[in-house]
């Protein structure tokens, strides 16, 4: 068999080596394995070791580090060169890249039985032999609530926060509030450039640069009503942490992604009494 022929049967195998949902089947069998399937359970984590001692006062067991990945080819979108406006095209495209990224951590933590995910991190990286492609990862520690109680979303899937173990507690015992999911809305946003005329009227002299003021800004309420608009649909009463970053990933300087982000959370019983025990390692 030739090697051209090698190559198109391991591109078959590898079709079929995945969930429905993209999790590679090789990492849904060593997250069984660390649920004890076959053998011992065996958690791993990413929290400190003052955040894993807290986890342990308050009864809830870390199960594993969860991930969740995608390598996306962002496609070719122009904006007209003396225009403010949003590139729609590739809006969708770093969105859509998230969401399958967030989906297969999920997943993940779906097959430990995780009731949430904390301390997630959704990052944005290339690679140089992947010309016009990002890797989008999520990656977190799904965690197992003590007793019955369902801490799970409506939607029946495990929260998912950015929260540290430090803030997640706070927020629980002290709030009677509790997460629900990472929230994020974007928005790829075309910066026009000035014109010879307008930048030689600004020249030299204090002003506002009203089309630059108005792009960054319309770009950023894009982003930030989407993120409400995605809370708002699974009855979220609020969002904690939330953060506005600004990137201009692979495109050229006037073309900038806005991604808001942040925990949405909802009401849940009374705030409890912290308990004198538990106050070690809060500010650690």
């Amino acid at each position: 068999m030739s090697f051209f022929g090698i190559g198109q049967k391991n591109q078959q195998q590898s079709d079929v080596r995945t969930t429905t949902g993209g999790v590679p089947l090789d990492a849904v069998s060593r997250l069984r394995r660390m649920r004890g399937e076959g053998g011992t359970p065996l958690f791993t984590s990413d929290l400190s070791v003052s955040e894993f001692v807290l986890l342990e006062q308050m009864g809830w067991r870390p199960l594993g580090l969860v991930l969740g990945s995608s390598i996306y080819h962002v496609g070719i979108q122009y904006g007209n060169f003396y225009q403010n406006q949003e590139l729609p095209y590739l809006t969708a495209a770093m969105y859509e890249a998230r969401d399958l990224a967030m989906s297969r951590m999920e997943e993940e933590a779906d097959v430990l039985g995780a009731d949430g995910i904390v301390g997630v991190a959704l990052e944005v990286g290339g690679y140089a032999w992947a010309e016009n492609a990002l890797e989008f990862t999520a990656i977190g520690t799904a965690v197992k609530a003590p007793g019955e109680e369902s801490w799970r979303t409506r939607d029946g899937k495990p929260f998912t926060s950015d929260f540290s173990v430090q803030d997640f507690y706070k927020l629980v015992t002290s709030t009677g509030y509790v997460p629900r999911e990472l929230v994020l809305g974007n928005c790829v946003y075309h910066i026009a450039h000035q014109g010879f005329a307008q930048a030689m009227r600004t020249l030299g002299t204090n002003v506002e640069l009203q089309n630059y003021t108005e792009a960054i800004y319309d770009a950023r309420e894009l982003a930030m009503s989407r993120m409400q608009a995605e809370a708002e649909t699974h009855g979220a009463d609020g969002i904690i942490g939330m953060q506005i970053v600004e990137k201009t990933h692979i495109w050229n300087p006037h073309v900038i992604e806005f991604m808001a982000i942040g925990t949405s959370v909802e009401k849940r019983g009374e705030p409890k009494t912290v308990p004198l025990t538990f106050q070690v390692g809060l500010n650690d």
